[in-house]
């Protein structure tokens, strides 16, 4: 799919009643993606007409969920609250080209002409009282009522796109009613509000979740009646947890931010989340320039994508290991402290080249991180008894004695428990177990000769000297 003439402007358009979600993620990810691949316009707006459901907190967690991602906009955040002024204009010009009316029924009424038509076997909809027609006499306007503003919605007819993921997709417009675009206070509801910001910052094409396919008619229609351009528009199925069912928190629905607190790498989220739901071919792995280098509408999946948390991790223990040892130490410098360790205690680029291969997570590399930069473990009585026998203390003080006089390399250690095990007689584990118990108070480690280097050699000595 190729872009049109126009200047491509895609945005994404949260609203801000909670936190940042994966399936908002993702659509940010695509609209950014589809911008970037044709050299277009990417805008964050922030749809924050719901006074009683937008908070403060929820903006701010949708502004670090798209930092985090590296999601930057071009244009915006723009706040529809501060556009107040002009949604009012529009709704008074559509009421003097015909295009709006006002209507006086209340919602009681509404709701008994919507149970009316179930009772009939049609549609519920609002039937049109207050909808002027030539030759319709209007009922009288009650007093004291203050009126909605109704869009006069086409009744003959379909509406229809052909969407970027989808297909051709067509509504009879009869399954239109006339949408309410203004409250009795004058406020402008959603539909209407997405129409004239969608209209005022020239949005040539709208990626979204599918489950607004149904509001898209509404807004064609709208946008219509205003001589306004109609954007290209794409649905997106949506993210079904491992079981098949739509994403919960249950399933790890939660905040993209707490993927960072876990310690996910942005470039690993941004690469899983473009493959739920668009492809290259088989690639799995790809860069952030490759997603926007191939980043194509036509490979945009009509079925829904399954999140699959194994996965993520695979992806993410793949970026950590393409990652640099200096900006990982740096990474898991706040997750030692939050654990009560000492990042100084150790060379932690050292740490990080010894645990990065087998890390599925930053959190999982700072757990094995502060086997060098928190406190000595105590081991068991009875780990003690199985392991630290005569035999492996006779060892273990034959090592203290003549590491000593080596340099602290770990090719030099490496030699110096090879000649130990040939000198006692003893297989690797009945030397390395011990030592790993002594030094570390636990029987498992990545290689031993390796952690006895990072320790350095003052500190295992100390603790050699201890058991």
């Amino acid at each position: 799919m190729t872009s049109t003439s126009l200047p491509v402007r895609t945005r994404f358009a949260p609203s801000p009643t909670g936190f940042l979600h994966l399936g908002g993620a993702r659509t940010a990810l695509f609209a950014w993606a589809y911008a970037r691949h044709f050299g277009g316009t990417f805008i964050l707006r922030i749809e924050d007409t719901d006074l009683e459901r937008s908070t403060p907190q929820a903006v701010q967690a949708i502004l670090d969920g798209m930092s985090w991602l590296g999601l930057t906009p071009d244009e915006g955040p723009f706040y529809q609250m501060q556009h107040m002024d002009r949604y009012r204009e529009v709704v008074a010009q559509m009421l003097k080209d015909g295009t709006a009316y006002h209507c006086y029924s209340t919602s009681a009424e509404v709701e008994a002409m919507r149970e009316l038509a179930r009772a009939n076997g049609t549609k519920p909809r609002y039937d049109g009282t207050w909808r002027p027609e030539p030759g319709k006499t209007l009922p009288a306007i009650p007093g004291g009522r203050s009126p909605v503003v109704r869009f006069k919605s086409p009744q003959d007819g379909a509406t229809g796109w052909v969407d970027m993921v989808k297909g051709p997709i067509t509504f009879d417009n009869t399954e239109l009613d006339d949408l309410v675009i203004a409250r009795q206070d004058g406020t402008p509801t959603y539909n209407f509000c997405v129409v004239v910001d969608d209209w005022d910052m020239r949005i040539t094409h709208v990626l979204r979740g599918d489950d607004h396919v149904n509001n898209t008619p509404r807004q064609i229609t709208i946008l219509r009646a205003l001589n306004a351009p109609v954007p290209q528009y794409g649905h997106v199925p949506m993210i079904l947890g491992p079981d098949g069912e739509k994403l919960s928190k249950r399933h790890g629905a939660v905040s993209v931010m707490e993927y960072d607190s876990d310690g996910y790498l942005p470039e690993a989220m941004i690469n899983y989340l473009a493959r739920l739901g668009w492809s290259h071919g088989d690639d799995e792995l790809f860069s952030r320039e490759q997603l926007v280098d191939w980043f194509d509408p036509d490979h945009l999946s009509k079925s829904a994508a399954q999140w699959d948390p194994k996965k993520l991790n695979w992806v993410n223990a793949h970026y950590i290991k393409q990652s640099d040892d200096a900006m990982l130490a740096q990474a898991i410098t706040p997750r030692i402290l939050a654990r009560g360790g000492h990042p100084q205690a150790a060379n932690l680029i050292q740490v990080v080249r010894l645990f990065k291969d087998r890390a599925e997570t930053l959190e999982q590399l700072a757990d094995g991180a502060m086997l060098f930069c928190g406190p000595v473990q105590t081991p068991s009585a009875e780990l003690v008894t199985q392991h630290l026998t005569e035999t492996a203390r006779n060892a273990l003080r034959d090592f203290a004695i003549q590491a000593q006089g080596i340099a602290w390399t770990r090719e030099a250690i490496s030699a110096l428990i090879k000649s130990l095990l040939a000198t006692h007689t003893l297989k690797m584990p009945q030397l390395a177990i011990p030592l790993r118990l002594a030094v570390a108070g636990t029987t498992q480690t990545p290689a031993i000769d390796a952690v006895l280097e990072i320790l350095g050699q003052q500190t295992v000595l100390d603790r050699l000297a201890a058991i």
